[in-house]
This record gives structure tokens, sequence and C-alpha cells, in this order.
């Protein structure tokens, strides 16, 4: 009998539910776009019912076009956009404020204070991450000092917290799981990620009652059930990851020293650095890649804010292109020198730079500066930002020879010869783009004994093509030169680069 894994994929600006056979072929996809809110400056939020209603509606959508009835479903995973926060109420699932998103940066004041008052070596040394508004903690704690009478139901076990995954496993489950995976816990500035826990003193720095807390599982568990209220059938629920570490995972990058790279709405490089946790000397973040029958792999992780983001601006905000697949042809007819440069700080500068108070700029114009040239600028800028990663990785003492990429803009294959041509290094694209969403087919997989082991799931990755550097070192420094010139035009006396 044929096994088939659904995989629920909720990203930033959409989610995705795709059906997998056992052999990674893609049966059916189903993708609904959701609004974004920008109710301030630097605040971005998402409606949690606008997040339900699209994963649900993915799903039922996915099963129909599949042919296949729920019972044929051996197990369920879920992938997820990190960080972004939601406090719900636990009796009737109602949340009582929106989604605060990854991006959101309205708690720069208070990081900047617990960092005056001299708390980001601690929660360094315990999470692995830097005080950014990035976090979960932030937000959550901003929630329960906004929303009135919020904090005394937090401490009364009135409300629960939760990252993307959790929310959609309690309202899948009709409030039957209330829990979260290691990979997702180890990214809300909460949990101890040596010891595995949510930690008492860093509840006590954020100020986060306890009560509110879910039970931290393996990535691939037995969560429990997905109620049939939603596709007519229960489904076990047996896998759980944060979207960045399911792409390492779904990439096979299984060995010390293996990475990827994936270029979604921001741009995320995570590097296996193996069961030890290495402590970043260039800001970069430490972070559970994933957990295995209670064994943590750990990752070192690079974080981009703005990478396809870039491109929705320039089709939405300026409106140069009516459609992303133009950016190809137009990058392909301007030279790569062309001497302008696009730092797309919207939400300030994450790795290394970490200047939250960064704004974007356009450097460089000249008055033969056409689309094109503003087009490629912000293609090249994403380049140039990983190459800010690279750069932060070698300062650490690792470096990826060969760069596994994914995410949308891995189909555009101007994009990723330049990418190789300014690492100077071989990028490679597996067949399978939708690295996040298989990588916790395979965690679900694992746990349903469809795969017996990782060494199974190296076999299965699969390289569409290689694309390996053409320009030489002088040519590739002066470029990248000119793009460190117009970073630091944008950077701010906050910042500690």
């Amino acid at each position: 009998m044929k096994q088939y894994i659904l995989t629920i994929d909720q990203g930033t600006t959409s989610s995705r539910c795709i059906i997998f056979a056992k052999d990674g072929s893609i049966v059916s996809s189903a993708q609904y776009e959701f609004e974004q809110h920008y109710p301030n400056n630097g605040w971005v939020e998402h409606s949690p019912q606008d997040i339900l209603a699209t994963v649900v509606r993915a799903c039922r959508q996915c099963l129909a076009d599949s042919g296949l009835e729920a019972e044929q479903i051996t197990c369920v995973g879920i992938t997820n956009q990190r960080e972004t926060t939601l406090v719900w109420d636990h009796q009737t699932g109602e949340a009582i404020y929106p989604a605060i998103v990854w991006q959101d940066r309205r708690t720069v004041e208070m990081c900047q204070k617990l960092k005056q008052a001299g708390h980001e070596k601690l929660v360094t040394a315990r999470t692995g991450l830097l005080l950014d508004p990035y976090f979960s903690a932030t937000k959550l704690s901003w929630v329960l000092d906004h929303v009135q009478g919020s904090r005394e139901r937090a401490e009364a076990g009135e409300l629960l917290f939760g990252t993307v995954d959790t929310y959609l496993m309690w309202h899948l489950s009709q409030g039957q799981i209330y829990a979260t995976d290691a990979s997702n816990a180890s990214r809300t500035l909460l949990f101890n990620i040596h010891e595995q826990c949510w930690d008492k003193t860093l509840l006590e720095i954020f100020n986060i009652p306890a009560a509110m807390l879910p039970e931290v599982k393996d990535s691939a568990a037995n969560f429990g059930l997905m109620g049939e209220h939603v596709l007519g059938h229960e489904l076990p629920i047996l896998g759980v990851a944060g979207d960045q570490q399911a792409a390492l995972f779904g990439q096979a990058c299984f060995e010390p020293g293996m990475a990827k790279s994936t270029y979604g709405t921001g741009c995320f490089l995570i590097l296996n650095t193996g069961d030890k946790p290495l402590a970043s000397s260039s800001r970069l973040l430490t972070t559970v890649a994933y957990r295995l029958n209670n064994k943590p792999v750990y990752a070192i992780e690079g974080s981009i804010f703005v990478a396809g983001a870039a491109i929705q601006w320039l089709r939405d905000g300026l409106k140069l292109i009516s459609d992303a697949s133009e950016v190809e042809r137009l990058a392909q007819e301007t030279p790569i020198d062309h001497g302008v440069y696009m730092v797309p700080a919207f939400t300030g500068l994450g790795a290394p730079y970490w200047d939250p108070e960064a704004r974007g700029g356009i450097f460089g114009l000249t008055r033969d500066t056409g689309i094109k040239e503003i087009v490629s600028a912000g293609l090249q800028s994403v380049c140039y930002q990983t190459k800010d990663l690279q750069k932060a990785m070698e300062q650490d003492g690792v470096r990826p020879k060969v760069l596994r990429v994914d995410g949308g803009m891995a189909v555009n294959d101007w994009f990723l010869s330049h990418l190789a041509n300014i690492l100077g290094a071989e990028v490679a694209r597996p067949m399978c783009v939708e690295t996040s969403a298989i990588g916790v087919a395979y965690l679900a997989g694992l746990q349903a004994n469809i795969y017996e082991s990782l060494d199974e799931l190296t076999q299965m990755w699969q390289c569409e093509q290689t694309f390996s550097p053409k320009i030489n070192k002088p040519f590739r420094d002066h470029l990248y030169d000119g793009w460190l010139e117009a970073v630091s035009k944008v950077q701010t006396n906050s910042s500690e680069s």
C-alpha cells in the first residue's frame, strides 16, 4: 500500500499544503496568500484567523486535488514561520491580539533597556540568540503589557502562548495538543538550548508566566491527532520544525559543515555544527537544528530580513515590474557592475549587523539609471547579504564548500549564477525546492517508520543543477566593497557591528 504524508507549510505571506508520496514526489499542492498588516512604522501583524483559515482551506483543496481519501494519509507534518508570536484564550481559542510577526520591530526600546541592564550575555549564553526584537520573548512581553488584564490572566493560567506551530496544532486538534518542538522553542529567547528546557531565569528577565508555555517535544514525535473536522478523518501529527530548520533537514544537511540557504521573504543560511553548539564571535545565531530521540543537533545561522521581499517591493511598492518572473530577464540585460547598490533594510539589518534602526537606501544613481539597474541591484543585494553571512561564518571557523539553496528565488538561474560569483563557492539547487515542506515530511515519516534512517533520506536528495563561480577574486572583491560602502551609509549609531 502506498504511503502519503500531508505537510502544512505556514509561511509569512501564504499558507501551503503539499501531499508527498514516500519517494518525495509531490502528489498535489495548494497555496493561499493572506494579508499583511502594518499598523505602525516597523510593525508587522497577521490576523490569527487568516493564518488558520488559509491552512484549513489549503489542506482541503490539496486533498481534493490529490484524488486521495483522508484515510490514505499516513501522517501530518507542520513547518512554520518562526518567532511570530500568538496569545490566545485557553477556553475559547480566541487570540487576544493579532499575531506579531518575526519581522516586527516594535520592541527595539525594550531590547535596548535589557541590554543596558546587562542581560544580553546571559541571554546569549543560554539561548544562542541575541537580544533583538526578532525573537518571541519581547513580543510576548509587549502583548502582556499592552492588552488590558492579560498579564493577570496569563498568571492565572487562562492564556496560552505559542509560535505558529503551537497555535495551529492547538486549533487543528480542537485544544487537545499544546506543544511545540525544540527547533521552534529555540527561537523564543526563553528556551535553554543546552539543558533543553524553558529557562526560569529567562522567564524572570522577560516577565513571562511559566503557566502559558507549551510542552517541548522532539522534532519527530507523536504530537497528537489533527481532528476529523479538518479533513473528515483524524490524522496523527508526527513531525514539526521551524521552516528554516525543516529546510536544512529537507536538504539532507545531516553532517557537520553542511549548509543550506533559503531564499523566501527573508534569507536564512544555516550550517550544521553537529551535537556541539558553536558560540559565534561574529553575531550569528546558535540554534537547535532539530532534535531526534531527545538528542539535539545544533546549527549556526545567519538571518537576513529582506530577500524575496525586496523583489515584492519592486513589484508592489515601486511598480517597476508587474510580476516577479520578470526580474531574471531584466538582470540578464544589465552588466553586473552597473554601479547601483540597493540596501533593503526595510525593517532594519539582520546578521551580522543587527541594526534594528537602519532603513533602506539606493546608492549610485545616475541619469542613465533605469528600471533594469534598480531591479538588478535588488537581486544582487540578496547575494551580497549572503556574502556577509559567509564572511561571518568564516570568522567563526566554518565555511561551507557547497551551499544548497531553496525557496522561491532559487528558481532564478541568473540569481544563483551571481550568488556563486559573489560567494566564490558552488551553489547547488535540488530537484525539490520545497525543502521546508519535504523536510517536515521526512521528520513525520521517520516517526511513522515510513523512513528507516537519515542515511535513507541522504540517498533521496538529488541535485538538479550546480552553479560555479565565473568571475575572479579581484572583481568579486570590487563588487562587494561597493556593497559594504552602501551598507555603511544606512547604519545607525545603535549598530554594534
